[in-house]
């Protein structure tokens, strides 16, 4: 069975094709323009060079968040619609474990973020033990200062991955912590599309009508209108 993995968390626009044991192809870009415009044509690029119609697809795979709230959605309306129009099983995977689920280290705690805004980040820990990935710590909003400070403490530290690295890096580096390397630390969709085939194998399933992001907080929009709203009940 082929599946189709698309992540849009971040500003990252990543597409990926793949066997549930294998990777067969992945188009990962980080330009200037949003995923409404570049979502799709890059799914047809990936297809056309993996030289695959859409009809061979088996199922969708699709990173829920934390994240961008945008991007989410764009990411998820795209996955819905596809995984719809072809009748195909959709998979929605949790973008922090498929971020540690892409640096495959047995023994290692691995931190992966996101970029929660105003210095804060969404984190949550994992470790590899005996080829399964087992979370350590749901994830949670911190600041990044906490972060670095708590991922210190840690008996034997941690490996930061994900937006923290190039937004804070220098504030756990300062704590003694270590960062995954550019390649590692960034979301790729060939680790959202392997993850995935993993969880359709354990007869993981969502519903193209029900599934919906993690987002873990509100939006910085719906935390000013719930203000104003209280502003003006008083």
């Amino acid at each position: 069975m082929l599946i189709l993995a698309l992540d849009t968390a971040t500003l990252v626009s990543s597409v990926a094709l793949a066997a549930p044991d294998r990777l067969l192809g992945e188009l990962t870009l980080q330009t200037r323009k949003t995923h409404s415009e570049r979502l799709m044509p890059h799914v047809e690029q990936l297809l056309a060079l993996a030289e695959t119609d859409k009809a061979a697809i088996g199922a969708i795979a699709v990173s829920i968040g934390p994240g961008s709230f945008t991007g989410l959605r764009i990411g998820l309306a795209t996955a819905k619609a596809l995984a719809y129009a072809l009748r195909i099983p959709l998979v929605g995977v949790p973008t922090l474990a498929a971020l540690a689920f892409g640096c495959p280290v047995p023994g290692a705690l691995l931190a992966p973020t996101m970029d929660a805004q105003k210095g804060n980040i969404y984190l949550a820990l994992y470790r590899w033990q005996a080829g399964d990935l087992e979370e350590v710590m749901p994830p949670a909003v911190l600041d990044h200062e906490a972060a670095a400070a708590e991922l210190a403490a840690r008996p034997g530290g941690a490996v930061v991955l994900g937006e923290a690295v190039a937004l804070y890096g220098e504030a756990f580096r300062q704590a003694g912590v270590a960062l995954a390397e550019p390649h590692v630390a960034m979301p790729r969709a060939g680790s959202v599309a392997l993850l995935g085939a993993r969880l359709l194998a354990a007869g993981v399933r969502h519903g193209a009508m029900d599934l919906e992001p993690l987002y873990i907080r509100r939006s910085e929009a719906e935390e000013l209108w719930e203000k104003r709203r209280s502003c003006r009940s008083r």
